[in-house]
C-alpha cells in the first residue's frame, strides 16, 4: 500500500469522518451503484499525479469542497461525485462523501448520483487491491454498526496487504478497532516479523491484554 495520500494511521484518516451516521446506514444488497464507465476516466487515484487529476482536482475537488464549505461548480454532493466518478477510489473524496452524508443526515447527500456507501462500493468495485479503500469501507461499514460486513472487507484488504508492512500495521489497527483482537494480534506478529518498527498496535494489544509472542520457528 503505497498511496501517496497515507497518513501515519489510517485510523487517524477515519476519524475524519465524525460521528456514526447509523441512522442513515443502508445496506449495498439490492442497490444498484451503477457502472463504472464515465466519460472521464475512470482512473486509478493511486497511479496519477498531476495532469488528470490535477485537472479534476482543480474543477471539483478543491479545499473548499473537501473541507465541505462550499461546492464548486453547485452542490458539495455533486463535486464529490464528479470527482469519484473519474477517479472511484480517490481516498480524500471518499472520506469528504462519507463526512457529507453524516452533515446532511442522509443516505444521498444532495447533487450525488448514487448513497454514500455506493461510492465505497464502486471504489472496491474498480480497484480491488486497494487497501485504503477497502480499509475506509470497513470503517464506514463499522460506524454504521455493521462488524461483519467491516471485518469482511478487512479479511480481504488482508489478502491483499501481506507483503506490505505498512499496510499490514494499518490493517490491524482497523482489525482491534473492530474487536476482532485475534486478527489484530495476527496483524502486528506479522508486521513486527517484516521488521516493522512502529508499535502502536503491539501497545494497544497488550493494554488489553491481547497481546502474544510469537512463536518461535
Amino acid at each position: 500500500m503505497t498511496q501517496r495520500t497515507l497518513a501515519p494511521s489510517l485510523v487517524v484518516l477515519f476519524a475524519l469522518i465524525g460521528g456514526s451516521s447509523a441512522a442513515f446506514a443502508q445496506t449495498a444488497q439490492g442497490i444498484s451503484c451503477g457502472s463504472l464507465t464515465n466519460h472521464y476516466g475512470p482512473f486509478d487515484y493511486r497511479t496519477q499525479k498531476g495532469g488528470t487529476l490535477g485537472i479534476v482536482e482543480g474543477a471539483h475537488f478543491t479545499p473548499e469542497v473537501e473541507n465541505l464549505v462550499k461546492g464548486a461548480t453547485g452542490f458539495l454532493g455533486g463535486d464529490l461525485a464528479y470527482t469519484l466518478g473519474a477517479f472511484p477510489n480517490h481516498h480524500r473524496a471518499l472520506l469528504s462523501m462519507a463526512k457529507l452524508g453524516v452533515k446532511e443526515k442522509t443516505n444521498q447527500p444532495k447533487g450525488a448520483k448514487y448513497t454514500v456507501e455506493c461510492y465505497f462500493e464502486r471504489a472496491v468495485r474498480f480497484q480491488p487491491n486497494d487497501t485504503v479503500a477497502r480499509g475506509l469501507y470497513a470503517q464506514y461499514l463499522l460506524k454504521n454498526g455493521r462488524k461483519d460486513e467491516s471485518i469482511a472487507q478487512l479479511d480481504i484488504a488482508a489478502v491483499y496487504a501481506k507483503e506490505n508492512p505498512f499496510s499490514v500495521f494499518n490493517i490491524g489497527l482497523l482489525y482491534f478497532e473492530a474487536g476482532a483482537f485475534d486478527k489484530a494480534l495476527t496483524q502486528a506478529q506479522l508486521a513486527q516479523e517484516m521488521g516493522f518498527s512502529r508499535t502502536e498496535l503491539v501497545d494497544m494489544l497488550k493494554q488489553a491484554n491481547k497481546w502474544q509472542e510469537p512463536l518461535a520457528k
